[in-house]
């Protein structure tokens, strides 16, 4: 694949969508888990999504059970406990793998546009953060202990990039 815009993910709810209608949007593409210890932070992913749409900016949520299980329920489960506990209205995805032979193609794109500590590709855990200009390119990568609220900053000198 030679750009973002030309994956496919289906969306939480079951139907497939094309990346390339986000395109022209500032992204925050987060690998997430109903039972982890930055579960907290949906709340503030929420809280980016509500300040930034409407000046061209969303986050993307993907479920993944890869660290230590922690995000074992079916879709409909994930996304109930994410409306019910943190009010998410951001578009969810059906859960992935983010790693690994079967990692998502998405995620493939995502960690070679942006490798990790020391070079390494590999996704470390839940709540690894993938910050997508306009353009679809890859602008930064956030550990999963960065808060949501730290990365505000960089999301507003993006979108003040496109105006």
């Amino acid at each position: 694949m030679s750009s973002l815009y030309d994956i496919t993910c289906q969306r939480i709810t079951g139907e497939n969508e094309a990346l390339i209608i986000y395109q022209h949007k500032v992204l925050l593409i987060v690998n997430t888990a109903s039972q982890c210890g930055f579960t907290p932070q949906f709340q503030g992913l929420e809280a980016l999504f509500q300040e930034y749409t409407t000046q061209g900016f969303a986050v993307l949520g993907f479920p993944c059970n890869q660290f230590g299980s922690q995000d074992p329920g079916s879709e409909e489960d994930i996304q109930q406990f994410c409306q019910t506990n943190y009010g998410v209205s951001f578009p969810m995805f059906a859960k992935i793998e983010v790693n690994g032979p079967h990692a998502h193609p998405l995620y493939q794109y995502l960690k070679n546009q942006a490798p990790g500590l020391m070079g390494s590709e590999a996704i470390k855990w839940n709540f690894t953060k993938f910050l997508v200009d306009q353009s679809g390119t890859v602008q930064d990568r956030f550990a999963p202990t960065t808060k949501p609220v730290d990365i505000g900053a960089h999301i507003q000198k993006l979108l003040n990039t496109s105006a």
